[in-house]
């Protein structure tokens, strides 16, 4: 199937001729890379500002944890974080939320695009985001970020993954929500093992049969750290070699914290590509 070569939004088209770069701005007490450090308004909006200007093309704002056994946090808790640090922000916004009160709140407050780690599981959000004319990035996750790291198993990892993502893509477009306005994301580090993640990006490809755009968020994540025997802040360095393979083997969009170390790494691999 024929990959869409942009991303249509209300306001903006993005073009998927080169790599794009979402950067991460958890407005949470307790992420796992930098839970608390953009927790008040003033101090985020000026992060996301900073990224922008280091040349993330997305914004990515949440305002609930899915590290590995988080607990979850009210609806109104987590608008209240992330609704002012969207306002402020304007541009390019994405809300990294699984609940469909709180993607139409962000939608309202001017974002464009929804990054749902749970892939619709809110019965209401694909119809929210259908209205609203945004795009969603699907995202496998196995269970949820409680319980997803207690022995994730699968018959076939990249085979398992893929028949999801292809169900929520239909899901997605049945509601009303047009192909070049969906993402997926094989959601690494979301219910997988080392080994799993590292099969994902050895065949991160496949996922291109799809037919939509390919999301990658491997940034500081913990498989790094298995491999490299590296605490998070000294994951710069595996994580470019994995934004880089990502970029090699297809992804359109990755997901970062070091914004102007991965717009280098995906900068150089699109001119290699």
């Amino acid at each position: 199937m024929k990959l869409p070569q942009r991303i249509s939004l209300v306001r903006c088209t993005l073009s998927l001729d080169r790599t794009l770069i979402l950067g991460v701005l958890n407005v949470t007490p307790d992420s796992f890379s930098d839970g608390g450090e953009w927790i008040e308004v003033d101090r985020a909006v000026a992060r996301g500002l900073e990224m922008r200007a280091q040349g993330a093309d997305i914004i990515d704002v949440g305002g609930e944890s899915t590290r590995p056994g988080a607990d979850a946090v009210s609806e109104e808790e987590e608008r209240r974080r992330v609704i002012p640090v969207i306002e402020r922000l304007g541009g390019l916004v994405s809300i990294d939320t699984s609940k469909a009160s709180v993607a139409e709140a962000a939608l309202r407050a001017g974002a464009q695009i929804v990054n749902d780690v749970t892939s619709l599981r809110d019965p209401r959000m694909a119809q929210v985001i259908a209205r609203a004319e945004a795009a969603v990035i699907l995202m496998h996750m196995k269970g949820t970020p409680r319980t997803m790291q207690k022995k994730p198993m699968y018959h076939e990892v990249v085979s398992d993954i893929c028949d999801f993502l292809r169900r929520r893509a239909k899901r997605a477009l049945s509601a009303g929500i047009p192909r070049d306005r969906i993402v997926v994301d094989p959601g690494i580090g979301f219910g997988k093992r080392p080994e799993h993640n590292l099969e994902i990006l050895r065949r991160l490809g496949e996922f291109r049969r799809l037919g939509f755009p390919i999301c990658v968020g491997t940034s500081r994540k913990s498989f790094i750290g298995h491999v490299l025997g590296r605490e998070v802040h000294e994951r710069v360095f595996g994580t470019a070699a994995t934004v880089a393979a990502s970029v090699l083997k297809g992804a359109h969009l990755v997901r970062v914290h070091d914004v102007p170390e991965m717009v280098d790494v995906a900068r150089m691999c699109d001119r290699l590509k």
